[in-house]
């Protein structure tokens, strides 16, 4: 199988990506969408789509978060690029690990997912058109 020659910048965009939402800066995550990009995660959260919805829905989990005293880590790894429709999509899949460090504790896992991408071109990066996450067990 070859490997698609987008795949060295679409793993930067996710490395950008994920770290945006990490740092807190949900707005910046959320500007890594298409205006009318979905974000699908898993049961019982609701599918959430347009850029001030998602950067919003991100704020929130953020602020909670801060208030238990939580950092989390989101880590994609795995990363299979497709061709999408057309030649400025693409279509990913990839393994996405989500770490909770408590303030002053240990590092645990807190979920396990595979995640669908279906990655537009704007310019010289990607936007997220769709996403769906689905949790493991």
């Amino acid at each position: 199988m070859r490997t698609d020659p987008r795949y060295w910048e679409i793993q930067q965009f996710y490395a950008d990506h994920m770290h945006l939402l990490d740092s807190g800066d949900t707005a910046g995550w959320a500007a890594t969408f298409t205006e009318d990009g979905t974000f699908v995660p898993p049961p019982p959260r609701p599918a959430v789509s347009g850029r001030g919805n998602l950067a919003e829905a991100a704020a929130l989990a953020a602020k909670e978060r801060a208030e238990k005293g939580e950092t989390h880590r989101h880590w994609h790894g795995m990363v299979s690029v497709r061709p999408g429709e057309d030649a400025d999509s693409v279509r990913v899949t990839c393994y996405a690990l989500v770490f909770v460090t408590p303030a002053g504790g240990a590092p645990r896992l807190h979920q396990s997912c595979v995640c669908e991408d279906l990655l537009v071109r704007d310019g010289e990066s990607w936007l997220v058109r769709h996403r769906r996450v689905s949790r493991d067990g």
